[in-house]
């Protein structure tokens, strides 16, 4: 198979294209790197589909190398011939392959294995080549011998029955055919198994769908509830018509004698041997569809996430409520630094309201706090309401946010919990998280994994790796593109900068508080472990901040500072012009960029990047984000009518809708069909995590806590 060519049609790019790419990935540079500093080579290929082609890539050299294996296994034993070579090079999947290896893989000891070994498989081969003009059972008298444990006649059959069973079973083109009818035409159908006193899977029980119709989120719930033992799952298809299948490819000739013994071997070798195993297999077919489709996203949601914008300049006090252990404060300052941290019992069982309201009002005027970020944990609600009130009693004007506190129970009992807050117990790390995730949402969340952020769908039911493959390289994107400070940033932080791992990340810090603050980019060669190539594939999203040079304030890699200097000089500028908010209008400047390019000894793409690097100077794209929604009074779901129209946060999208925060605690569901006017697949062809929409509450189920609501406001 020709690796490129595959790659290049499956991703629809160019040959040349592929082979750049794969050759950087060989040379051990980072999909980040790639994407930002190798666009020339790679003809401006952006991460998401470096990524997937760097995915594709370890496949199909995985598929190349389990050919090799297998065609080798195969000439040992003397049985390969050009058809079967040629079978084996043209196969697409690793599932191919094995169905072509399936007859001459070694077996374990099977009812045909034993037929065998009693010397019945000429009987079996006479009967299949249907050159039989005798009952079969006067045939089979022949092979009646105490020695060999054969019995009687009906004992012979029976054993050539299992060695044609099993040899129909092994045929690579059945199996395909009927994997695909499977497939295409096979019926998901689930009925309950036990109680299920919740109710969580009623929808499921007496359920059936087309299987290759289903919905992802739909199969993992099925899957979840067989798990579970709640509900038992299988795909149904006509058996008949399977078994008609393979009996037509069997049965020559409608003999008297052999005709109705093959039907009975076609109609056994589906049902023992094929349809459990291709049931499976369809079945996790299913169940991958469905992961690739889950984990696309939870990626997504997870990058909207990352990409908050920080509120920064802020003094914030991070609030994690709580019932019989109290609220734990936290105040941090416009840096992160805990200022203050305490215990407040403003809910049941101590109520002691009064006393936190004091308490806070105090901490407020103390350290001149703009801002409370509470978690939405256990006793948010109750909070808030002390909070809202606490509001309206003071002068000062300080708004209020709900923090999605997912996976900071994770954070606040790790190790790196207690190395930054050595002197604050579980509770007070929380606190402070909750405060430093308003300020700098991608700096905290790094420090979780991110499988416990709590953004996608039955995450817990996923191939792990996969999914933390997928979710690091999402996380790894979204840092390097944003860039990070050198000589503030957490070694949490770091070791997602291309090029660096935890150990690198680990000495970066180490030098930066021995030796003082990074002054100069080239520093980091002084770094322990951190040589040429890691500095090569970090350098340009690490930023030094007042340094020695102005372009390493700027995502302008090193290797371009001579281009970039000369550049600055054609257009009348001086370097120090960086520092006074960037060269206004560069990019827009008439220019040949072509002919300028060739003069700078640079690509094109790489100088439209200098260019806006130069005009906006270490610009944050999660700038251009809206931020989240300030409030500065409670809402309560018993506050909600229809036809209410608010403003909300969307928390999170799955398959078939958005979440929505609008402030009562219980996030409102937009199903799919009420997002917008046009018809979508998916809501994140619409709207993202993060997103502030407006939303009109349609429906409001207090018992359940459920709250309808849709974005098509004045249309329903």
């Amino acid at each position: 198979m020709d690796i490129i060519k595959k790659l290049a049609e499956e991703l629809a790019i160019k040959d040349s294209q592929v082979k750049a790419t794969v050759d950087l990935i060989d040379e051990g540079n980072t999909i980040p790197f790639i994407s930002r500093y190798r666009k020339e080579a790679t003809g401006g290929l952006n991460d998401e589909v470096l990524r997937t082609l760097d995915e594709r890539l370890t496949y199909l050299r995985g598929l190349e190398e389990r050919k090799a294996t297998v065609v080798k296994s195969i000439e040992e034993q003397g049985k390969m011939t050009p058809e079967l070579m040629k079978q084996i090079e043209d196969a697409a999947t690793l599932v191919a392959v094995e169905d072509l290896y399936r007859p001459y893989k070694p077996k374990r000891r099977t009812r045909a294995t034993v037929a065998k070994e009693k010397g019945l498989e000429p009987l079996a081969q006479q009967i299949l080549s249907q050159e039989v003009s005798v009952p079969l059972e006067q045939l089979a008298e022949a092979y009646v011998s105490e020695e060999k444990g054969v019995a009687s006649a009906a004992e012979a059959l029976a054993g050539a029955s299992d060695i044609l069973a099993e040899q129909v079973s092994d045929e690579a083109a059945y199996r395909f055919a009927i994997r695909d009818a499977t497939g295409k035409y096979g019926t998901l159908v689930s009925e309950a198994k036990e109680d299920d006193p919740d109710g969580t899977y009623q929808m499921y029980v007496g359920y059936t769908e087309n299987i290759a119709k289903a919905a992802g989120h739909r199969i993992l719930a099925l899957n979840r509830g067989e798990a579970e033992k709640k509900l038992s799952v299988k795909v149904d298809i006509s058996a008949d018509a399977m078994e008609n299948f393979l009996a037509k490819r069997l049965i020559k000739k409608n003999d008297p004698y052999t005709a109705p013994f093959l039907r009975n071997v076609a109609k056994d070798a589906y049902e023992r041997l094929i349809a459990p195993s291709v049931e499976r297999e369809v079945r996790a077919a299913a169940t991958e569809r469905a992961q690739d489709g889950a984990i696309k996203v939870f990626g997504e949601n997870l990058k909207q996430l990352l990409m908050q914008p920080p509120i920064v300049g802020q003094v914030t006090l991070g609030w994690d409520p709580g019932f019989r252990t109290g609220c734990k404060i936290a105040v941090v300052d416009a840096t992160g630094k805990v200022l203050d941290h305490t215990v407040v019992y403003p809910t049941e069982p101590m109520n002691r309201v009064d006393e936190t309201k004091t308490i806070i009002k105090r901490l407020i005027a103390k350290d001149k706090v703009t801002l409370i970020a509470l978690g939405n944990g256990t006793a948010s609600r109750e909070s808030e309401q002390v909070i809202a009130e606490i509001l309206h009693e003071i002068p000062t004007k300080v708004s209020y946010v709900i923090v999605n506190e997912a996976g900071a129970s994770v954070y606040s009992a790790s190790k790196l919990a207690t190395e930054e807050f050595p002197d604050l117990d579980v509770g007070g790390r929380s606190a402070a998280s909750m405060a430093r995730r308003l300020q700098d949402p991608l700096a905290e969340l790094v420090k979780i994994d991110p499988k416990s952020i709590g953004v996608g769908q039955y995450q817990h039911d996923m191939d792990q790796k996969k999914l933390g493959d997928a979710l690091n390289g999402v996380v790894e994107d979204v840092v390097n593109k944003v860039g990070v400070d050198l000589n503030t940033a957490s070694p949490s932080l770091l070791e997602y900068i291309s090029g660096v791992n935890k150990t690198i990340a680990k000495n970066i810090v180490a030098y930066r508080e021995e030796n003082g603050a990074f002054t100069d980019r080239k520093q980091l060669l002084k770094v322990p472990k951190l040589g040429p190539k890691a500095f090569e594939q970090c350098a340009g999203f690490l930023r030094v901040r007042g340094g020695k040079n102005p372009l390493d304030e700027t995502a302008v890699h090193p290797e371009s500072y001579a281009a970039a200097a000369e550049l600055i000089k054609e257009l009348g500028y001086a370097p120090e012009d960086i520092r006074k908010g960037g060269l206004k209008g560069v990019s827009r400047k008439p220019m040949d960029k072509a002919a300028m390019a060739e003069k700078l000894g640079i690509g094109v793409p790489t100088l439209t990047d200098i260019l806006s690097e130069l005009e906006k100077p270490g610009r944050d794209p999660r700038e251009d984000i809206p931020k989240p929604v300030l409030r500065s009074d409670v809402l309560d779901i018993d506050d909600l009518v229809p036809g209410m129209v608010l403003k909300g946060t969307v928390r999170n999208a799955v398959d078939f809708g958005v979440f929505v925060d609008i402030g009562v605690h219980q996030d409102g569901l937009v199903h799919i069909s009420r997002i917008c006017d046009r018809f979508i697949k998916h809501p994140l062809e619409a709207v993202k995590v993060g997103d502030v929409v407006d939303v009109q509450v349609l429906e409001v189920d207090k018992k359940r806590k459920r709250i309808a609501l849709t974005m098509k406001i004045g249309k329903e």
